[in-house]
């Protein structure tokens, strides 16, 4: 099969081991073991005692009840056995595509987003069409120009909530209204929702999954959990004759996840609670400290730019004069939402990134980001 190099991630692979303050990060401050086990109140003592003492098999094929129970709390209608798990969300994106989409089906997919979501199905051979999200639109679905684009052959349509890159984040409302497109075809709907959660409101962020009977949810504990080293992540729907092909498909390439993955992981979702507010606070900390110091530097153009869109927040019903986002681009994977997922600043280094040459994953000239390019998985 052949496929685009997957730019973001090239690039990423080149810089990111070296750079001194990675400003391109884009999963929340990763914890420890140690840092979990005092989040959590869990013993660590105890956990190590009795994991040390289990045989490593494949450990359960399917995933443990803890974690696949786990993982249905994160949702109001799925139930444990509706949950697949994977390795992390590139793996499950992978996974829907070649189990649900052959040579000519025809997919929708938006960009910017994360490039697995267009180009995997192009490799494959399905019949890609792109919907540009727009700046004058608050970077949300055009309904219209979806319709437009949707055939009564559309197998498909790929959307990613909250958006990778721009952050912006649809209303239960905008999702409704791509349900019924996609139901008058009998379409799925692939939903990315690595960010779920992670928002600058205290309000329920909705799935996919919730609301429509072929939604397919995809995440994994590697962005809102900070827990990307485990490489645990999911695919959640209710409709049966998807699960079927996902877990058939999974016999060929996975088989089963890490035991100590699913172990880690579960405790962590046994306090989602107390991650979830944790790095909820960081991300809203973080922006505070990117609204400020564009105030404070009177040499970017766009001044108003943290008012267009907040990372991760549904648009200002207000209207807003359009902006461009490219002036302030640090690096090809950066975006306005990755700077808030990154450590806490500190004041000492709230300056850093506009004077060194190390403040982001590359060491490079600041250049403009294309409109493909996504944060990375």
């Amino acid at each position: 099969m052949n496929i685009k190099p997957f730019a973001v991630e090239e690039w990423m692979n080149e810089y990111e081991v070296g750079a001194l303050y990675n400003i391109a990060e884009t999963c929340v401050d990763s914890v420890s073991l140690d840092e979990l086990f005092e989040l959590t109140g869990e013993n660590k003592e105890d956990f190590l005692k009795d994991f040390c003492a289990q045989r490593l098999t494949y450990g359960n094929i399917w995933g443990s009840e803890a974690l696949r129970g786990g993982i249905s709390k994160l949702y109001h209608t799925i139930k444990a056995d509706e949950v697949v798990l994977t390795h992390g969300a590139a793996g499950a994106n992978h996974h829907v595509f070649c189990s649900l989409i052959s040579a000519g089906d025809r997919v929708v997919s938006i960009m910017p987003t994360y490039q697995q979501l267009y180009s995997i199905p192009e490799a494959i051979g399905a019949d890609v069409a792109i919907m540009h999200l727009k700046q004058e639109n608050d970077y949300l679905p055009d309904l219209n120009e979806l319709k437009s684009l949707v055939t009564p052959e559309t197998k498909m349509i790929c959307i990613n909530n909250p958006n990778n890159p721009t952050g912006a984040l649809m209303s239960k409302e905008l999702l409704g209204s791509i349900v019924e497109i996609a139901r008058g075809v009998g379409a799925y709907i692939l939903c990315d929702e690595v960010y779920r959660h992670l928002t600058q409101e205290d309000e329920w962020c909705e799935s996919i999954v919730d609301l429509y009977e072929k939604g397919v949810s995809v995440s994994s504990m590697s962005k809102v959990f900070s827990l990307a080293g485990l490489r645990m992540g999911w695919i959640a729907t209710h409709d049966e004759a998807a699960r079927k092909a996902f877990l058939s498909h999974r016999d060929y390439n996975l088989i089963s996840c890490g035991m100590f993955d699913d172990a880690i992981a579960s405790i962590a979702l046994r306090h989602s609670d107390v991650m979830l507010k944790r790095n909820q606070r960081i991300v809203r900390e973080n922006l505070a400290i990117l609204d400020d110091w564009i105030k404070e530097n009177p040499l970017i153009s766009q001044q108003e730019l943290a008012d267009k869109i907040r990372p991760f927040s549904t648009p200002s019903p207000k209207p807003v004069r359009p902006r461009s986002f490219t002036t302030i681009s640090i690096s090809p994977p950066t975006s306005f939402a990755s700077a808030c997922t990154t450590r806490p600043v500190r004041s000492s280094r709230r300056a850093t990134a506009s004077s060194s040459p190390t403040a982001c994953a590359s060491a490079t000239p600041a250049t403009s980001t294309r409109s493909e390019t996504a944060l990375p998985r």
